[in-house]
């Protein structure tokens, strides 16, 4: 097979020759299906909206044959314009048939032998086995992450929490290897995007079914309870993972002063919505503002933790500043960052990713190989800074601490 990669980065194909149904189009970031121009557009959403930033392999072009070249152009710009730059930061690829090779396009014997040592670095890349460490080994490394404020008084964990002896991630791949697609839906690009977000003042408002509703400052959130270090395994629904000293909270703490009322049941939670400073909310890629949920019992577990830290100074700005909730036994998205409003109510709340996609993400989201997501198998992770893959833990590793939160629950229909 021949890649014909002369079509220049950022750019769309101007004329194209052969019918469409001939090429294949790849991106870095996301997948786009063309099937004709009445249907691109909804294709296009479907995928960017379920997982945008996907790295998705192929692309299928199957127009309609008759006026195939006036066809694709018009679909590629189309497409750029609609997916703005998470395509057009990629490069367009064509894909060539074997019998549409001439043999002055075949590439020199030793040219080939010459690339090996990057096909072996694209081989990692395909088969998942790449990590951030591999990421630093072939990319310019990230600018470093400034420090945080350090904060006063952290205490060890108030309550039993089984200790893991596995190497923490680094402060700089906990920094610069985000999900916050209120900045970016690029993980590398979110720490540059908030750079300089204000975090101060600062207010989370609890409200709901609730004796004592009350809007805290960010200082007097701070004296509620002790701070406390907890370390605590962080699992992507992606695929990767993480070990971070977190620096917070019992949630409980704060709900015990608000009193929830006998039919509280559900804690629904609210990121902060203000495009001026989280410029991406702009973009269609989610329903703003963000919001998360958990059962009452789930809230109120010693591991459920306010998070305003991470090894020992303030939480950074694309780690969720000021405040973030921390479950560790979920997969991270449900771990709600920058959040502003805390709602204790008697249904189930909404959640933004079972909104966009409830057939992949369901409202208890615990961490479980042996449910897989439509797309990809859970069973296994790659840790962030090391090579290779490791087994995924049910609950994350924090069965014996949370499984009977579940007992008699089919963990299979309630995702």
């Amino acid at each position: 097979m021949k890649v014909d990669d002369s079509v220049p980065e950022g750019a769309v194909a101007q004329s194209l020759s052969r019918p469409l149904n001939e090429y294949t189009f790849e991106t870095e970031r996301a997948a786009i299906m063309l099937f004709g121009p009445e249907t691109l557009p909804a294709c296009l959403l479907r995928e960017n909206r379920r997982r945008p930033g996907a790295r998705i392999s192929y692309v299928v072009c199957n127009p309609p044959q008759r006026g195939a070249s006036k066809t694709c152009k018009d679909l590629q710009v189309k497409a750029a314009e609609l997916a703005g730059d998470r395509i057009s930061g990629g490069h367009f690829m064509l894909i060539k048939k074997p019998e549409q090779i001439r043999s002055h396009e075949i590439t020199d014997k030793k040219v080939y032998l010459n690339r090996r040592n990057f096909m072996r670095g694209a081989a990692l890349v395909a088969t998942s086995v790449a990590t951030g460490a591999l990421y630093r080994g072939l990319n310019e490394p990230p600018q470093p992450t400034q420090r945080g404020e350090k904060l006063a008084n952290v205490q060890p964990a108030a309550v039993p929490v089984r200790s893991t002896d596995e190497k923490l991630t680094s402060f700089q791949d906990i920094t610069s290897y985000n999900n916050f697609y209120e900045f970016s839906t690029d993980k590398g690009a979110v720490a540059r995007k908030a750079k300089g977000f204000v975090t101060r003042p600062w207010t989370v408002a609890v409200e709901g079914l609730v004796n004592k509703p009350k809007t805290y400052d960010l200082d007097d959130l701070l004296k509620i309870a002790p701070l406390e270090e907890r370390i605590y395994r962080l699992r992507c629904v992606e695929g990767w993972s993480m070990v971070i000293p977190w620096v917070g909270f019992p949630l409980k703490a704060l709900l015990e002063q608000v009193e929830p009322q006998g039919a509280a049941r559900y804690v629904a939670f609210e990121t902060l919505f203000d495009p001026k400073r989280m410029p991406n909310q702009t973009s269609g890629v989610l329903d703003w503002p963000y919001v998360e949920g958990l059962r009452l019992d789930e809230a109120l577990h010693p591991l459920t933790i306010l998070a305003t830290g991470l090894y020992g100074e303030s939480l950074p700005p694309q780690d969720g500043a000021p405040v973030r909730l921390v479950v560790p036994w979920k997969y991270g998205f449900k771990s709600i960052k920058s959040v502003v409003k805390i709602r204790l109510v008697a249904n189930q709340p909404p959640t933004t990713w079972n909104i966009q996609a409830s057939d992949e993400y369901g409202f208890y989201s615990n961490v479980n190989p042996n449910v897989p997501h439509p797309r990809w198998s859970q069973a296994r992770e790659r840790r962030i800074g090391e090579y290779g893959l490791r087994d995924t833990l049910l609950f994350n590793g924090y069965a014996e601490e949370v499984a009977s939160l579940y007992t008699g629950m089919d963990l299979k229909v309630n995702f």
